[in-house]
């Protein structure tokens, strides 16, 4: 299989050279200090399930030079979302399938706005990872991706995806309610993330004070409430199943993207993650003040550091 990494960062260069490292034919997209190092020493992954190991694999930052490929793994902050799926126009064939891994809710579908819904599956990642320095990828947790169709249908191409995904050694479950999945994750991301940037905090603090994991279960019923509101219907104990599952699965060291990227000055993510449920309580008429205050006190950041008077 021909697959392209468009965005190798953590998670999209720990799939990428856990599918290489098993013999598919991985070409990564990166730029700046990133792609001169994996030019120069080739990809290293620091991996849970395979152990460490490096990679000499085809990087550029121009799609053109890596034509046409079976499946592009879209792994890009969502502020770049459309320029990316803009560039990425070279990579897609007839039949290219295109596989959303990132952040908030609406990805894919702003992806198939441009290519093609027929181009396009959603997936969720339960993986993390980070890039450790240019050029070195280090995986933490090895939890698995889930994909499916977005109009909630079986498909053979999903099937066949999620094969070579656990090939690679990575966990792959297929679902025909790929929309209700996403919005778990989103939900576990504003109410783990949101918190962790507004304390500037990684999760162990947070999770060990009633006060905090009080926010945080709140953020989550927001979460629910909006997700009704939309026409998704996440289960009954889906609250208490995502705060066990923080708990069990999130060591007390994690630091959320958004909050590297708020300790770096970078731009955040905020309005594709508190920032939309906020919006989309609005839109639907459901309080979410939790969120709201949360998005208010990181607004100021959403640009980069702001400059101080």
């Amino acid at each position: 299989m021909r697959v392209a990494i468009m965005g190798t960062g953590g998670l999209g260069g720990c799939i990428g050279g856990l599918m290489a490292h098993v013999g598919e034919d991985v070409s990564l997209i990166a730029r700046g200090a990133n792609l001169a190092a994996i030019r120069a020493n080739g990809l290293t992954v620091k991996s849970t399930s395979a152990g460490e190991f490096n990679l000499r694999l085809n990087a550029t930052d121009d799609p053109t030079n890596i034509g046409p490929v079976d499946l592009v793994l879209f792994c890009v902050k969502t502020y770049d979302t459309e320029e990316a799926t803009d560039l990425i126009r070279p990579l897609v064939g007839e039949k290219t399938t295109v596989m959303s891994v990132q952040n908030g809710l609406d990805s894919p579908d702003r992806i198939a706005n441009i290519l093609g819904y027929e181009h396009v599956v959603g997936a969720m990642s339960k993986m993390t990872a980070h890039l450790e320095a240019p050029g070195v990828v280090a995986q933490h947790t090895n939890l698995g991706l889930e994909i499916g169709e977005l109009d909630g249908s079986f498909s053979q191409r999903t099937e066949d995806l999620g094969k070579a995904i656990e090939r690679a050694g990575i966990p792959c479950v297929v679902r025909t309610d790929i929309r209700s999945s996403i919005w778990e994750k989103f939900g576990a991301f504003v109410a783990l993330v949101g918190p962790e940037c507004a304390a500037r905090l990684p999760a162990g603090p947070l999770l060990a004070r009633p006060e905090t994991r009080e926010l945080m279960r709140g953020m989550l019923e927001e979460t629910a409430a909006v997700a009704k509101a939309t026409g998704v219907q996440l289960k009954g104990s889906y609250v208490n199943d995502t705060m066990g599952f923080i708990d069990e699965h999130i060591p007390s060291t994690h630091v959320g993207s958004m909050l590297v990227d708020l300790n770096a000055g970078k731009r955040l993510e905020l309005d594709a993650i508190n920032g939309a449920l906020v919006l989309l309580g609005k839109a639907h008429g459901v309080p979410t003040p939790l969120n709201s205050t949360v998005y208010a006190l990181l607004k100021p950041f959403v640009d980069g550091a702001p400059e101080l008077p």
